[in-house]
């Protein structure tokens, strides 16, 4: 049973396109749009634009379009009934369709309440449970107050067997659905989390969806941390704890810390520092970069990145180059973390971050900063250290760089380090010792030129995206620049290139689609020259909105309109229909002309419309003379 449409046009009606698109890009206000970089694409220039009024996305980097249910199918990979439902449960809307086709929009939504209880549960043990006092003592320890504790909804899983799912009344499929608890080998229900200090795990939006829990000091319990499983609302590679709380401070500086754990995160927090973000019981990956580029260009790694090692710098530097991301490192004390350092000296967490150094550089300073460099051998075996990890970097130009640091620091020739640099690349013994340094590493291919390639992408901020030219009008201010009669300036010359175009044919549409009370009782298909923008017109023209326009028109011109929703009209109505007249009169005054030549009874005629074109631009009879222009091309095309 197919999803009714006056209920599609309802979910669709009910949902924030902002805020769902923001749970996975980072979006900023310009004008009446707004414009970000585009999850669908690796980019460095924002090109990503959603016009919040009508509900549409576009992407002029890779063509992207759509509405929230299209976006929801491409984010989540679902068909459009799931891709519906998905977004009904997050408006509270009930749909009526089959058992069948909603029993899983239905199992979603029962979750995810089981979640949110459960949270509020845990958090008010927390605040009042008697049995709470030693968590509450600890995190008082911690120099964690009442405001944090309520902002992160911290709670406590007292140390019973079954307490949180005899309280919130959950049978076993809810128990395993959730991750909240299981049944134990005598076949009773048992809680997954007791005597922890609980730390939810929330989706972008703020709905729980997880948690993780951390033992107090003493407990003989070998597990400091504990982390729900995974289930059909929670994929832990693909969830950075504490996104929903960090995102607005990380779109604002277009940098994000990633922590470890949990209390890492909170420390950050506390020191001012509202950006940092934590994997949930996993390493950081892929999907978490794919994610965080959504969101920052800037990674700073709060953690050991040192003890991560040659294994690890090889997926940073993949992850750089794929997500076009910077990473850096934050130098913290030797053998302490980030939640350590906010209690005992938060500004030396805030310069950390401030002073974070790409990861390589970190690495080879690192080396230098505990070597001996005052003997020779010191400085041989330092440089000899320091090469291994440059080798490691797949820019030969990168590498050179540090050849040249190192070849200063330890007071060597930089051209013997090439030759050592190139054999532990090689994998072959270093030149002169006969010592061989590890296993071959084939010779990575330099990405020096891969790092600006989506600096080509799309238009630049604010930009338009590929030009739809009209007929070229003469010196009319519309190709010009110059200032228009109402308001507004010209498309810049064509050697501007990512420019943005106002031409009359498409500034009409945009202002059919945005302000179409000023433009679109005056609008007729035989003003556009354009085959795409005629068509684009005539799905308007037959359409109640936007949506439907879209469902009924061809290819080309669905595409067109999709791009023009996320475009904000400049000129003013009367001077855009005025213009778009205009050319159209003259390319038809042309075609009269050349008639006219073999037709000397037509002449007459083109006397007429070359007056009706000059009365244009009278003030007193211009409206007439538009009139009787528009009256004409309708006979012309025989459409009266």
């Amino acid at each position: 049973m197919a999803i009714p449409d006056d209920e599609v046009a309802q979910v669709r009606a009910a949902t924030d396109i902002v805020a769902l698109v923001g749970e996975h890009a980072a979006l900023k206000r310009q004008g009446r749009r707004w414009v970000g970089l585009c999850p669908f694409h690796t980019e460095k220039t924002p090109s990503f634009s959603v016009n919040a009024e009508e509900g549409f996305y576009y992407c002029f980097g890779c063509q992207a379009s759509g509405d929230v249910i299209t976006f929801v199918r491409e984010v989540e990979h679902l068909d459009f009934a799931d891709a519906v439902r998905l977004l009904a449960d997050r408006a509270g809307i009930a749909l009526h369709e089959d058992e069948a086709a909603s029993a899983g929009s239905r199992d979603r939504r029962e979750l995810l309440a089981v979640l949110e209880r459960a949270t509020q549960w845990y958090h008010e043990r927390l605040l009042g449970g008697p049995d709470a006092g030693p968590a509450r003592d600890y995190l008082r320890s911690r120099g964690y107050d009442s405001d944090t504790v309520r902002r992160f909804r911290l709670g406590w899983a007292p140390d019973q067997w079954d307490a949180c799912c005899r309280a919130l009344g959950l049978d076993e499929r809810l128990a395993n659905g959730t991750g909240l608890g299981f049944v134990n080998r005598r076949g009773r229900l048992q809680d997954a989390f007791r005597a922890r200090v609980i730390f939810p795990v929330c989706d972008p939006s703020g709905r729980p969806i997880a948690f993780g829990g951390r033992v107090l000091p003493g407990s003989a319990d070998p597990a400091k941390y504990k982390n729900s499983a995974e289930t059909s609302v929670y994929a832990k590679r693909r969830v950075l704890y504490a996104l929903n709380w960090a995102k607005d401070d990380i779109i604002r500086t277009g940098e994000v810390v990633v922590c470890e754990g949990y209390t890492d995160v909170v420390g950050f927090f506390q020191s001012g520092v509202e950006r940092a973000v934590a994997t949930c019981g996993t390493a950081l990956g892929d999907e978490h970069f794919r994610l965080l580029r959504n969101f920052a260009r800037r990674v700073v790694l709060a953690f050991d990145a040192d003890g991560a090692g040659q294994s690890a710098a090889g997926r940073f530097y993949e992850w750089e180059r794929r997500h076009e991301v910077d990473v850096a490192v934050a130098a913290l004390p030797p053998g302490s973390d980030p939640a350590e350092v906010a209690r005992s000296d938060p500004e030396a967490l805030r310069r950390a971050v401030a002073e974070a150094r790409p990861f390589l550089q970190f690495r080879v300073e690192r080396v230098l900063g505990v070597a001996d460099l005052s003997t020779a051998e010191g400085r041989a075996r330092a440089a000899d250290a320091s090469l291994v990890a440059v080798a490691e970097h797949p820019d030969d130009l990168v590498r050179d760089q540090y050849v040249m640091t190192i070849a200063e620091r330890c007071r060597l020739d930089p051209t013997a380090l090439r030759r050592r640099l190139e054999s532990i690349r090689r994998g072959g013994p270093l030149p002169g010792d006969g010592r061989h340094d590890g296993p071959s590493q084939p010779r990575a291919r330099s990405t020096a030129s891969d790092g600006r390639r989506s600096q080509r992408e799309g238009a630049a901020l604010g930009g338009r995206g590929p030009v739809l030219d009209d007929e070229p009008p003469e010196d009319d201010g519309w190709a010009t620049g110059q200032e228009l009669p109402g308001g507004g300036r010209g498309r810049a010359r064509r050697s501007g290139g990512a420019q943005a175009e106002y031409r009359p044919g498409l500034e009409a549409l945009r202002l059919a689609i945005h302000r179409p009370e000023e433009v679109f009782a005056r609008l007729e298909a035989v003003l556009f020259l354009d085959e795409v923008q005629r068509a684009a017109f005539d799905a308007l023209a037959v359409s109640d909105d936007l949506h439907q326009a879209l469902a009924v028109a061809p290819e080309a011109a669905r595409a067109l309109l999709a791009r023009l929703a996320v475009e904000e009209p400049v000129g003013a109505g009367e001077d855009v229909v005025r213009q778009l007249v205009r050319n159209a009169a003259r390319r038809a005054l042309g075609e009269l002309a050349r008639s006219a030549a073999a037709d000397p009874t037509l002449v007459a005629d083109v006397a007429r419309v070359a007056s009706w074109l000059h009365g244009l631009d009278d003030p007193a009879s211009g409206s007439a003379a538009a009139e009787q222009l528009v009256a004409w091309l309708r006979v012309r095309e025989g459409r009266t």
